[in-house]
């Protein structure tokens, strides 16, 4: 199948809050039905950006592959393709491509007019490099390695056409291939080893890593020779504004003070409270992008104890009450998710029923399966063993929100006899957890576009970790009928049959209360009056400023 020709770039002006957004805008301070004042870009300035994500240990998301990652690499790291608001794949570096008729190969014809910022070409020698860097043990990586579970490996047909031969069919190929944690870099960038690369990978996008002062902040320049934006980009040519200055800010009130007095012009992660009041206001633009792939969902470890017994898993997920918390932590910006997949994902499939709340079938489902005692503080207990579940949850991953939507899961969970133990862990604390399985509970947002995010998360093949050591199967779902339903999705080329696939497979994982799901991976923007042509990337939801410009 080949794409059909490149999309005609389109040129806009870009009113003064106007936002273009996947999968929906949300304005502040223009009405629905007013037209935003058009004006003409303005090239020049420093866009300020405060981020409240974990800063990256390492600026080259080959290595590992979080989303802080993402966020920064999509400013001067370019993939091979992109995905349009309509979720349709488009072209980027690569023009146009065609899979084999048994699926097992892959052509890219490539940009021909492209060169990484120190000068290297891009070319197909540099995919191939790209995708052998990703798929090295020594590159530690995870989301991108995980990505390419199935290329066996990249052929050189041309300078201009990279063949990835496959050792199935992988219908998830294009969606995986668009994301920022499988972007090309430099070969040469990359040669200089992990290290030096870590502090600034080099790529093809429109900034450039100019410096890291580690625990403040990164500076980008603009790239002056840029040319390939993707299909839906707004203009051609090099990015309006000269630098960004991407701090780490990680207090949610110091961001929102230093927007408000106009020391930044964007910031991410802001509370919930404060994104609802800003919206009220008009006095700053909410960027509402909710991510791709897995919801936002709190996961059972079914892979021991008390977790395998799957009447306890049930009880749990009957005794606990969430959806007040949602409403009132959240002030209307989030919304009660029952599906293993974001909204954002047209194959997301629902079963409210399963998480109602009954605390007398959680009371009952738990004298069954022999938790009929309980001590001093009302936990049930068996054989002399409390019905203790360890909740590890990541202090750089979570909001105060979300940590106060945990406890109340904690708080009504006990009413039924669960003595659920929060610890609050640095990022490294809560992976060494996980790796140790000393978790009964955990909620781990896993991005990727489309869902086959449900293979990565839930097939048994996950349960065996990456070269970096993560595993993504935190619920230890072993089920040979998920994985051979998952293994089908993820080599049909039907859309009709990849569809029915997909759909038996979440009834299945749904069904077997593996997990509780709660609302969308959150990703909201709030942008000053003065930012211009701003958007979300409809890949994994990253800001993206090369069309962005600054209002004198």
């Amino acid at each position: 199948m080949r794409t059909a020709t490149p999309p005609a770039r389109r040129s806009r002006t870009v009113g003064l809050l106007a936002v273009a957004v996947a999968g929906g805008v949300l304005l502040a301070g223009c009405q629905a039905d007013e037209a935003p004042v058009s004006e003409e870009p303005v090239a020049g300035g420093t866009l300020r950006y405060a981020s409240g994500d974990a800063e990256p240990s390492c600026l080259d998301p080959h290595v590992g592959g979080n989303y802080p990652q993402a966020l920064l690499a999509s400013q001067f790291l370019e993939s091979l393709v992109s995905r349009d608001e309509s979720g349709e794949i488009i072209p980027w570096l690569a023009e146009s491509w065609e899979a084999s008729a048994d699926g097992l190969s892959w052509e890219f014809t490539l940009r021909d007019d492209v060169e990484f910022t120190d000068g290297t070409p891009f070319d197909a020698e540099a995919v191939k490099v790209n995708m052998e860097h990703l798929q090295d043990p020594a590159t530690q990586s995870s989301t991108g390695y995980l990505a390419l579970g199935k290329v066996d490996r990249v052929e050189v047909v041309a300078p201009d056409v990279a063949r990835f031969v496959l050792t199935a069919p992988d219908s998830a190929l294009l969606e995986s291939l668009s994301q920022p944690w499988l972007a090309i870099e430099s070969p040469a960038g990359l040669a200089r080893g992990m290290e030096e690369n870590c502090q600034a990978p080099i790529g093809t996008g429109a900034f450039v890593v100019d410096g890291w002062v580690k625990q403040e902040r990164v500076s980008l320049v603009r790239n002056d020779d840029y040319v390939s934006p993707p299909a839906d980009a707004e203009h051609e040519g090099p990015a309006y504004l000269e630098a960004i200055d991407w701090r780490f800010v990680p207090d949610a009130a110091s961001r929102y003070a230093a927007l408000q007095g106009g020391q930044v012009d964007v910031i991410d992660n802001p509370q919930p409270d404060t994104i609802a009041a800003a919206d009220e206001s008009g006095a700053f633009a909410w960027l509402d992008a909710p991510r791709p792939g897995a919801s936002n969902r709190i996961e059972l470890n079914s892979g021991q104890a008390p977790f395998d017994d799957e009447r306890v898993r049930e009880a749990f997920l009957a005794a606990v009450e969430v959806d007040d918390g949602i409403d009132a932590l959240y002030f209307g910006t989030a919304g009660r998710s029952y599906s293993a997949l974001s909204s954002v994902e047209a194959l997301a499939y629902s079963e409210p029923e399963l998480f109602a709340t009954d605390l007398d079938r959680a009371d009952a489902l738990l004298d069954e399966a022999g938790w009929t005692e309980r001590d001093d503080d009302g936990t049930r207990m068996k054989d002399g063993t409390r019905l203790v579940l360890r909740f590890p949850v990541s202090t750089n991953q979570s909001v105060p929100a979300e940590q106060s939507l945990f406890e109340q899961v904690q708080a009504t969970a006990k009413e039924a006899g669960f003595d659920v133990q929060i610890s609050l862990l640095d990022l490294s604390s809560w992976y060494g957890a996980l790796f140790a399985h000393e978790y009964e509970i955990v909620s781990a947002p896993y991005t990727k576009v489309g869902p086959d995010v449900l293979r990565i998360l839930y097939h048994s093949d996950s349960i065996t970790p990456a070269p970096s050591g993560y595993f993504a199967n935190l619920a230890q779902v072993n089920d040979p009928e998920i994985d051979a339903l998952l293994a089908e999705a993820a080599s049909t080329s039907d859309p009709a049959e990849r569809a029915a696939q997909y759909e038996e497979a979440q009834r299945l994982i749904l069904g077997g209360h593996y997990l509780l799901p709660l609302y969308d991976q959150q990703n909201s923007f709030l942008l000053s009056p003065k930012v211009h042509g701003a958007r979300a990337l409809p890949t994994v939801s990253t800001p993206s400023f090369s069309d962005a410009w600054l209002a004198e």
